[in-house]
């Protein structure tokens, strides 16, 4: 019986890890996204000479950026910690698409692709 519910454990624990380490990839992949975006509007604003228009909104999403940066670190560093009904609620996924769109909206505007909102 004891050997059973120790199986039970290590499967449950395994699970868990591995849907840390899914959330840990999804978000770096996502990071590595808007860590592009965020250069090419950076490029796209002074090739423009629009820099001045977009270092408030780009202060505030590299802001953002660094949020969600000091999450992957947290899931890295301190797995043991969640429990499957944080995993599957967890995640700030809605923030980093929110993050994404902004500079895709904004990088438009710059290249003068979209007019200003």
């Amino acid at each position: 019986m004891t050997i059973v519910k120790n199986e039970r454990y290590l499967s449950t624990m395994t699970h868990i890890n591995e849907l840390v380490e899914q959330h840990i990839l999804q978000h770096e992949s996502r990071l590595k996204h808007i860590d592009e975006l965020l250069k090419r509007t950076q490029k796209t604003a002074q090739e423009k000479d629009r820099a001045e228009e977009a270092d408030a909104e780009l202060q505030e999403i590299r802001q953002t950026r660094e949020k969600l940066h000091s999450h992957i670190q947290d899931l890295k560093h301190s797995p043991e910690h969640w429990t499957k009904e944080a995993l599957e609620r967890a995640g700030p996924m809605g923030v980093w698409d929110a993050v994404a769109q902004r500079l895709e909206t904004l990088v438009e505007r710059i290249e003068g692709k979209a007019k200003p909102n």
